[in-house]
C-alpha cells in the first residue's frame, strides 16, 4: 500500500498529493460531499478521475464532482457502500487524505460546441455531471443548449439540491427531475424512472448530443431510449466508471471486453464500445 509519507522517490501518476478536508457536505443519507484543499494547485479535465487515499486504509477511484477551472480547491462527492467508502465517510474538517491522478480520458467537450447537449444522471452519478455542468457553464456562450434530466429514488435522495434552481436561472439550461418514489418530502416535480423524462427530450435531434451517468441499469435504459428516439450511437457519451481500482490498467478489475474503463474511458461513446455484451454488467 503507497503511504502518504512514501513520495520522495516516486513521480507522476504514482505520486501522491496530501489535501486537507476542508466542509463535508451531507447531500443525502449516504452520500456525502468532501471540500479539500491539496497542499498545491490540482488540474483535471472534466470527466477524469483520481485516486483518494486513506493512509493505513487503501485508496478508491472517484471522479471529482467541482470544476475544472478552479484548482486551489477539489470536490469529491462520494456514496457509502462498503469498507473503504465508509472509512471516508468518516472524516471530518482537517483530516488528511492524498490525492493521486487524474487518470483516464474525459468529456470531449470541443465535440459539444454548437450543439444542443441532452444529459441524463441517476444518483451518484450526478457527480461527474456536475463537474460537466461547471464545464458548460463556461462554455455557455459556445453551446446552444443544456438539459439536464435526473432521477433519485426518493425526493431525500436528490442530491445537489441547490444547483437546480441555480442552473434554471441560466438562460439556455434547463433541469427536470423525478423520483422513483414519494417520501414525504414536498416534491413538485416528475415522479417515475428518469427514463420517463426522456419521452419529451426537449432538444433538435439533429444537432444533439447525449451524455448518460448513472448505475449500470439506468444507463442501460437511458442509452436505449436516446437510440429509439434517434440519437447516433457516436453521439452518446457514457461514463463507465464500475470496478475501477488501480487507474493504471494493471489490476484487470475494469476490464471491459478490450478496453481498460480507467485507461481508456471512463468516458466511451455507445458506439465504441456496443458490441460487448457485458458493459451493462
Amino acid at each position: 500500500m503507497i503511504k502518504l509519507t512514501d513520495v520522495s522517490n516516486i513521480n507522476g501518476l504514482y505520486k501522491i498529493l496530501k489535501a486537507t478536508v476542508d466542509e463535508v457536505i451531507d447531500e443525502s443519507p449516504l452520500i456525502k460531499t468532501f471540500v479539500m484543499t491539496p497542499e498545491e494547485p490540482f488540474r483535471f479535465n472534466t470527466g477524469e478521475f483520481v485516486e483518494l487515499t486513506l493512509d493505513g486504509q487503501g485508496e478508491a477511484p472517484f471522479t471529482p464532482s467541482s470544476s475544472p477551472f478552479v484548482t486551489e480547491k477539489l470536490e469529491v462527492t462520494i456514496m457509502k457502500t462498503g469498507y473503504i467508502t465508509s472509512k471516508f465517510h468518516d472524516l471530518k474538517p482537517g483530516s488528511v487524505l492524498g490525492i493521486r491522478g487524474p487518470f483516464g480520458r474525459g468529456y470531449p467537450v470541443e465535440r459539444f460546441v454548437g450543439k444542443e447537449v441532452l444529459i441524463v444522471g441517476g444518483g451518484c452519478g450526478l457527480a461527474p455531471i456536475r463537474s460537466l455542468l461547471f464545464t458548460l457553464i463556461e462554455m455557455k456562450d459556445q453551446i446552444k443548449k443544456v438539459v439536464l434530466l435526473y432521477g433519485s429514488k426518493t425526493p431525500t435522495d436528490c442530491i445537489y439540491k441547490p444547483m437546480f434552481s441555480k442552473l434554471n436561472s441560466i438562460s439556455n439550461f434547463e433541469t427536470y427531475r423525478s423520483a422513483d418514489n414519494p417520501d414525504g418530502t414536498d416534491w413538485d416535480e416528475s415522479y417515475g424512472l428518469v427514463t420517463k423524462l426522456l419521452d419529451s427530450p426537449r432538444v433538435d435531434l439533429s444537432n444533439a448530443i447525449a451524455v448518460v451517468c448513472g448505475p449500470p441499469i439506468m444507463m442501460k435504459f437511458a442509452t436505449l431510449k436516446l437510440v429509439e428516439i434517434g440519437f447516433r450511437d457516436e453521439d452518446i457519451f457514457l461514463s463507465m466508471e464500475k470496478n475501477m481500482s488501480c487507474g493504471l490498467g494493471k489490476c484487470g478489475h475494469c476490464m471491459m471486453g478490450e478496453f481498460f474503463v480507467c485507461k481508456d474511458g471512463p468516458v466511451f461513446t455507445y458506439d465504441e464500445i456496443k458490441h460487448n455484451p457485458e458493459i451493462w454488467k
